[in-house]
């Protein structure tokens, strides 16, 4: 028999609550159990392995260099083992269970809160954990089920289904540009206030492609910011041009609020073949909810996505 097939499930459930809650006894409580008990658990691992998992005090409990390795191992096969039983469990019959999801915050805010109801009735059986964050997670040790992310995506074990494309606009307001003029080349940006986004902290430069090639053009304004959603109330408030995704400034170039410009221009062509994905572990890919959510999604935006039509 192999020498680790007596390991249980248990203890290693025990051994990730003592590393995630940050001790025996508040691991024990959050249990419910007693902490003698977990403590047992735990003990009965490492004698197992033949390895020590913690250093133990009486002040704190931190991972040896041997745990710290082990645990991600152990997270990792403990979610594969859930998602297995919840794959099972889900296999037949109406999408259900606990969906963990990480959005980022602005396309969230004006794109998946709204249709979040309908989904919700169309999926009563399914509980929804909505987590907002510029931030990419580690879906495994984040327990993540499904993440949205915008932009072009690093090589990865994940799948990545493509919702929309990512598309920038170069937009100002009529009232700035009655004041300041409508530049009709990017060259012509350089005379103009253009609100940029936070990248670094060195100069900024937009880039365009056009029918006579590329051009990479210096840029500054009074205002930079590290979050889109300022820069674009800034261009609302007549300051200067932004160049903005269009799914966060699509309604206001309807609506006449912004305008277009140097529509014969791409802009921020490098970034060409980046999009909004919904991204997902393998061991997901079969799972109701997951797909569910994804499926709804899809067409909610739609194809071309509703704030490319209304651009």
């Amino acid at each position: 028999m192999d020498a680790f097939a007596g390991l249980k499930v248990s203890g290693l459930r025990a051994f990730v609550a003592v590393v995630e809650d940050g001790g025996f006894a508040k691991a024990a409580r959050r249990a419910g159990m007693a902490t003698s008990s977990l403590t047992r658990q735990v003990d009965t691992l490492e004698e197992e392995l033949g390895v020590q998992l913690f250093n133990r005090s009486t002040r704190a409990v931190t991972l040896t260099e041997a745990g710290e390795s082990y645990y991600h191992q152990v997270v990792r096969i403990l979610g594969d083992l859930d998602e297995a039983n919840r794959s099972i469990s889900e296999s037949e019959g109406a999408p259900r269970g606990l969906l963990r999801v990480s959005l980022p915050v602005a396309f969230a805010r004006l794109h998946v809160a709204p249709a979040l109801p309908r989904f919700m009735a169309l999926c009563p059986d399914i509980e929804i954990d909505v987590t907002l964050t510029d931030s990419v997670f580690n879906l495994v040790e984040d327990r993540i089920d499904l993440a949205i992310r915008i932009g072009r995506l690093e090589s990865s074990s994940l799948v990545a289904r493509k919702l929309a494309p990512h598309r920038r606009l170069l937009c100002a307001s009529p009232a700035y540009l009655i004041t300041r003029g409508t530049p009709e080349a990017p060259t012509e940006l350089a005379r103009h206030n253009c609100l940029t986004f936070a990248y670094s902290q060195g100069r900024q430069s937009w880039r365009f492609a056009g029918a006579h090639g590329e051009k990479t053009v210096p840029v500054k304004g009074s205002l930079r910011s590290n979050n889109s959603e300022v820069l674009r109330e800034a261009a609302l408030g007549d300051t200067g041009i932004v160049l903005l995704p269009s799914w966060l400034i699509g309604a206001d170039v309807k609506a006449g609020r912004l305008q277009s410009l140097l529509p014969e221009w791409e802009a921020s062509p490098g970034d060409a073949g980046g999009a909004i994905s919904a991204v997902y572990l393998p061991n997901r890919r079969g799972t109701r909810k997951v797909r569910a959510f994804i499926d709804f999604l899809a067409g909610h935006i739609g194809a071309p996505p509703y704030w490319e039509r209304i651009a």
